[in-house]
């Protein structure tokens, strides 16, 4: 149960970041900053407006796991 918590914990968290992004050319250069490579980031940017469902696909690449750990999220698994 809390490794299903935890996982769409995190899968919530990057749909809120695409939709703070917004824009296509806005969550380009977002996921560029961040290291994405220029496929990835095209890819997830021409589909902004799926922000849930992008939000578990490629993007995981760089909104990691350890991204979130960074950040301070805790865990639950």
């Amino acid at each position: 149960v809390w490794r299903t918590l935890d996982k769409w914990l995190r899968h919530r968290l990057r749909a809120i970041q695409l939709w703070h992004w917004k824009r296509p050319r806005t969550i380009y250069r977002g996921l560029k900053a961040m290291g994405a490579s220029e496929d990835v980031a095209k890819q997830v940017a021409g589909n902004c407006h799926r922000w849930w469902r992008n939000s578990n696909g490629v993007i995981k690449i760089v909104l990691t796991i350890a991204y979130f750990n960074g950040l301070g999220v805790p865990r639950l698994s």
